[in-house]
């Protein structure tokens, strides 16, 4: 329930300024965030961005590349388009990694649950943010 009302106060909160300007848990930890980002696993960032990443050897094209992002975003904005994207632009194909409702074929193991918890979104805000 808790997780349900802070989402709901973020996404109404940042809906017209582009940024979701609270933090969803505690400061973030830049390496474990960068972890996330190149993890094929948890984060699949790599499947669709590309950024400053020189051991990994397939980087997506689909999407921005990640190269100065911490420059051209402000953590609030970084926040909101990891927690939801498609609040910045309906038409995105990048997930909502922090929204749990909405969507049509999940598996009923993972209905009701964020891609990544709040903790996971305050670490890779805290990296991106590191991309100057």
């Amino acid at each position: 329930m808790r997780f349900v009302l802070l989402l709901a106060y973020a996404l109404a909160a940042s809906a017209a300024d582009d940024a979701i300007d609270q933090p969803l848990a505690a400061k973030g930890d830049a390496a474990r965030g960068r972890a996330i980002v190149v993890n094929r696993q948890t984060g699949l960032c790599l499947l669709c961005h590309s950024g400053p990443f020189p051991e990994e050897r397939l980087m997506g094209n689909l999407a921005p590349s990640l190269q100065g992002v911490g420059a051209r975003l402000s953590e609030g904005q970084l926040r909101l388009r990891i927690v939801d994207s498609s609040k910045v632009n309906p038409q995105t194909i990048m997930p909502a990694y922090y929204r749990t409702s909405g969507f049509t074929h999940v598996a009923p193991a993972f209905q009701g649950q964020p891609v990544l918890d709040a903790q996971q979104v305050e670490d890779v805000v805290a990296f991106l943010a590191t991309l100057r």
